[in-house]
């Protein structure tokens, strides 16, 4: 949030007192850069010495791997969730760990700038549809969107389209209005009470920036499954 002291903006030279525009577009980009160099980081120390028996980083990103593969098998299968797994678990560490960079002091989380979720929302409402209509066929994969009743397809129609558009903000809003939230609240707390009274809410702030990342997975899990498996609608 620009009434917070960040490091980026402390090394630029840059205040909100300024001009907000080129505060708040410095500020997102570098943590998100962040963001991203934080993963690729963490990817590399896990394979770049790889056993039989894990252990370390390689241990907790198999762990992980682990638990998105077990999430999407509930889903959609596990031969479907095997073959989007890349996708979803990036956009998880991507997420979490820029949810998680918003709870330390003097950072500020991507997520909480709009254009970041819905930059995210758009990749996955692209993909999903043209992964629907890949698997199922142009004709087939429109087809359910009139419904199984063939006189109510003018009415369904302009519903399945409208639902379908609104996953967008669903996905976005959500992620954005959730941590934009927590950063208000951390920001309240670190203002009345700077140094004892903050560590219980940074314990909850960093359970909500992992529950988000795993909502945003699930999300993209159920939207990908629907759009494969429209024989089952």
């Amino acid at each position: 949030m620009p009434e917070l002291f960040t490091f980026i903006g402390a090394i630029f030279g840059l205040s909100h007192h300024g001009d907000p525009e080129t505060y708040k577009t410095v500020i997102y980009i570098t943590h998100m850069l962040l963001s991203a160099g934080i993963a690729l980081m963490l990817v590399k120390m896990a394979m770049s010495n790889l056993q039989i028996v894990p252990r370390g980083t390689q241990n907790v990103m198999e762990a992980y791997i682990s638990g998105v593969l077990k999430m999407g098998s509930d889903v959609m299968g596990q031969e479907n969730a095997r073959r989007y797994l890349p996708l979803v678990a990036t956009i998880g560490l991507f997420v979490g760990i820029a949810n998680f960079i918003g709870v330390i002091p003097g950072f500020e989380a991507p997520t909480a700038f709009l254009e970041f979720a819905l930059t995210l929302a758009v990749t996955v409402f692209v993909y999903y549809n043209f992964e629907g209509i890949r698997r199922q066929g142009f004709f087939k994969y429109f087809k359910h969107f009139f419904g199984p009743v063939w006189w109510l397809a003018w009415l369904m129609f302009p519903i399945e389209i409208v639902s379908h558009f609104s996953r967008l903000v669903s996905l976005s809003f959500r992620l954005f209005g959730n941590v934009k939230g927590d950063d208000m609240f951390l920001m309240v707390i670190l203002m009345l009470a700077p140094w004892i009274l903050p560590m219980i809410p940074f314990a909850l702030l960093s359970f909500m920036a992992l529950l988000q990342a795993f909502i945003f997975m699930m999300l993209t899990y159920v939207y990908l499954g629907g759009a494969i498996a429209v024989d089952d609608h």
